[in-house]
């Protein structure tokens, strides 16, 4: 048993994979469970509405096909963290609210309004160049006033403007004939641990800041502050709205955390044999010659590497790959390109054979979590970092297309 399978367009690659025949591996994004998971998420959630969170490229899975998915599956608003991923949300022809999660810089203003992003305020600087573009823009035509959410950071101390000022802003947007409050929200540090009182905490410094813009005749429309953990575990801070990001792909919060039973992974990661060899006991595969055949084994190599997404520390940290249905370990180091298989003493596996990474094959699966925690991660890194070079292929029952 040798030979490379020659291309794949002769390994037979099915389920939309037949597009690609240079390189036969691709992440397969099932759109159904994102409208699926939306749908959950918002019934869930009521009466506040979803907030589907579609940066990072939609966690990896394809921002603008995500949001479409998620919009017909319930979700009221998208969230990005860039200007630039609104405006590609934009240019895909989507034209429900897209908050844009951190402040955008002041050059990027103009092009906010341009693109009736909702943008993030949490600075002085940043409301007088949000404000600056606004009236340019109303002076040019455009209806007034700009809708702003400001956020205010209540803990975690990445970004956001403390309670004090965060009022005194919203307030000043308030008064401001040319902008309008929208939302008020802040961001939760540790919602996917369950039980942690820092949670209360942040919801009680929330709700102050709430009350005290409320004293001065200000009330957001709306009140924002659960992520994913928050919306699935902390009834308490759902208020207006949730932004839901890992949960509205079917993954959860924690690899610890209560899963919601309803939720389906979105993405399968998968590739075909390209090589197949029968090799002595005692040899030593990959770079650093880490790993001894115990037996003579019939090893396989499959093209996706490090470059691709898969951690160099998979191997050494017990990876192991579906192929007929059962679980075959990694066979040393992951190299950039490639990776491989020991599938045992007369396996019969071939060139051309599907190869399941991440997802379902037969009886068995594997999922993002477990690489998450075989390599001290969290599945967020796992299915953000496939990388741009593997093909996306988007399954919506039984229809197939290649993704941009």
């Amino acid at each position: 048993m040798s030979g490379p399978a020659g291309s794949a367009a002769s390994t037979g690659v099915g389920t939309g994979a037949d597009v690609y025949r240079v390189r036969p591996a691709w992440a397969e994004v099932d759109l159904a469970a994102i409208r699926h998971n939306a749908s959950v998420l918002a019934a869930w959630a009521a009466p506040a509405r979803l907030c589907a969170v579609v940066k990072a490229g939609g966690y990896g899975h394809g921002a603008a096909e995500v949001a479409h998915a998620a919009l017909a599956g319930g979700a009221a608003w998208l969230a990005v963290a860039l200007v630039e991923e609104g405006r590609e949300l934009r240019q895909a022809g989507i034209t429900a609210p897209v908050l844009v999660l951190s402040e955008p810089p002041a050059d990027a203003m103009s092009e906010v309004v341009a693109a009736a992003l909702t943008p993030t305020i949490y600075t002085a600087a940043g409301l007088a160049a949000l404000r600056r573009a606004a009236v340019a823009s109303a002076a040019a035509g455009a209806s007034t006033p700009f809708p702003v959410h400001v956020k205010v950071d209540t803990g975690m101390h990445r970004v956001g403007a403390a309670p004090g000022a965060a009022v005194a802003l919203a307030a000043e947007v308030a008064a401001d004939p040319a902008l309008a409050l929208e939302g008020f929200w802040t961001h939760l540090a540790v919602s996917d641990e369950v039980d942690h009182p820092f949670n209360d905490l942040q919801f009680d410094r929330y709700d102050i800041a709430v009350n005290q813009l409320a004293e001065t005749g200000v009330r957001p429309a709306i009140r924002h502050a659960s992520n994913s953990g928050g919306a699935l575990w902390h009834p308490r801070g759902r208020y207006d709205m949730v932004r839901c990001g890992i949960a509205l792909y079917g993954l959860a919060p924690a690899a610890s955390g209560p899963p919601h039973p309803e939720l389906r992974p979105a993405m399968s990661l998968k590739a075909r044999v390209s090589y197949a060899k029968e090799v002595a006991a005692g040899e030593r595969l990959s770079y650093g010659l880490r790993y001894e055949l115990p037996e003579d084994s019939v090893v396989v190599t499959v093209p996706l590497g490090y470059a691709d997404g898969i951690p160099r520390r998979l191997s050494a940290a017990g990876g192991h790959v579906l192929i007929g249905g059962r679980r075959r370990p990694l066979a040393g180091t992951v190299t950039m390109d490639q990776i491989l298989v020991d599938c045992g003493p007369g396996a019969a596996v071939q060139a051309g054979d599907e190869v399941v990474l991440i997802g379902r094959q037969g009886e068995e699966s594997i999922g993002a979590w477990e690489w998450a925690v075989a390599t001290d991660t969290i599945a967020y890194e796992v299915v953000c970092g496939i990388s741009g070079r593997v093909p996306r292929i988007y399954i919506d029952g039984s229809w197939h297309r290649p993704g941009a």
